[in-house]
């Protein structure tokens, strides 16, 4: 974690674009994550519906729907309203203030080398993506990360450059809007604060980080402010900032917490997407369910139950990776290459493994799809505790770019 977010701010930040009901690749690749994250971080989840806007805008009429259904999914997968903060993205205007304000100081070469703008043109080509809502969406997902002072950000490989942007303009900020007219004099006086001891300390670690470049000398230094308890929030930002030669730190600076690549294939065998139509949703029936993975493809080579096949050319077998055991994939592979059990026989132990993890989701699901007050009161509650952290952040950024008149 980002050692310049102070311990009792330290949060995840992630979100999804509302697609409607989720499938397992949603399952395996993010929600599993979530739910270890809930319980070691102050996690902020969100309705991504504003950048759902940004790639269809022409067609917005789904997206409330969508975004009820994922958020049914989430609490059905296990996601807990008490441990993790739920919300809406576009009922917190915050979030879209700090977009106008950071896109004041973001040089627009920055947007434009953002790997996944152009991939995105070149993928989505039937779309008019000409726009500045496109080109801005990368800044708008800064806004997001930067508004609630998150210092991770669960992301795939292919998402870190966006981190990397982010960190980026939050420096950029820092160094435009950090310097207060009397900043050394309150950081001196906050370190006074310290008590003797601590503060002589922190000189001595200040010195040997900036005359010397001594990283380790940088890391004690931060894991002493954090263990201050006499000092204010701001008090601590200012000496964060002091420490490393800069000014204030108003917006910390994010690390990317980079999450497993999902394994979970599509019924075809290449990745699970709606796009693709290879996918089991979380809230198939059985019934459902038995019959996508019975019609699902196997090794070609396979025409007849005598034949031998290679696992490692078939579908089936990379179920076999996510819901089998040892014994069982052992079996499959062996029962595939000597042609001893049939297809169906193989794919009976995966129909069985995904039937039984769907079930306990489903009963959740329809149990909070029968109570449409809670979630929405789920949701309230959420966007409001979301909406008093970002108000905090506002605040601090209008200070600083000068926008509170007497």
């Amino acid at each position: 974690m980002n050692s310049t977010v102070s311990a009792q701010h330290a949060r995840v930040l992630s979100g999804m674009r509302p697609t409607g009901h989720l499938h397992l690749g949603h399952y395996h690749g993010v929600l599993k994550n979530w739910l270890d994250l809930q319980h070691e971080y102050e996690c902020f989840l969100f309705v991504a519906d504003w950048h759902a806007l940004t790639t269809h805008y022409d067609n917005p009429s789904n997206i409330p729907n969508s975004g009820w259904e994922m958020v049914i999914d989430w609490l059905a997968a296990g996601i807990d309203p008490n441990a993790a903060t739920l919300f809406v993205q576009s009922r917190v205007p915050e979030h879209a203030e700090l977009h106008l304000l950071l896109s004041m100081i973001t040089p627009l070469g920055w947007l434009e080398r953002v790997p996944t703008y152009k991939d995105q043109q070149e993928r989505l080509k039937e779309r008019d993506l000409a726009t500045y809502g496109f080109l801005g969406y990368p800044l708008l997902q800064s806004a997001d990360i930067l508004i609630y002072k998150a210092g991770l950000v669960p992301v795939g490989e292919d998402q870190v450059a966006h981190v990397e942007l982010t960190r980026e303009v939050a420096r950029r900020f820092n160094h435009i809007y950090g310097r207060e007219p009397d900043f050394e004099t309150k950081a001196e006086e906050a370190k006074r604060k310290m008590g003797k001891k601590n503060a002589k300390l922190f000189d001595s670690l200040r010195r040997r980080y900036q005359e010397q470049g001594d990283q380790e000398a940088l890391n004690v230094a931060r894991a002493l402010l954090e263990g201050q308890a006499n000092i204010t929030l701001a008090d601590r930002e200012r000496l964060f900032g002091y420490l490393e030669g800069g000014g204030r730190i108003i917006l910390p600076e994010p690390q990317p917490l980079l999450t497993k690549a999902s394994r979970m294939p599509g019924l075809d065998g290449q990745k699970m997407s709606k796009s693709y139509g290879n996918v089991i949703s979380l809230r198939d029936s059985p019934a459902e369910v038995e019959q996508a993975l019975r019609t699902m493809p196997t090794d070609p080579a396979r025409v007849r139950r005598t034949d031998p096949g290679d696992p490692d050319k078939c579908p089936v077998w990379q179920f076999h990776q996510v819901y089998s055991d040892e014994r069982v994939r052992d079996w499959a592979r062996e029962g595939c290459r000597s042609a001893g059990i049939g297809c169906l026989e193989c794919k009976q132990p995966v129909i069985d493994a995904v039937r039984a993890e769907l079930q306990p989701i489903q009963e959740r699901a329809q149990e909070y799809a029968q109570q449409p007050d809670l979630v929405r009161s789920i949701l309230n509650d959420g966007c409001e505790r979301a909406r008093d952290v970002a108000r905090e952040t506002l605040d601090e950024v209008r200070h600083a770019m000068s926008l509170v008149m007497a």
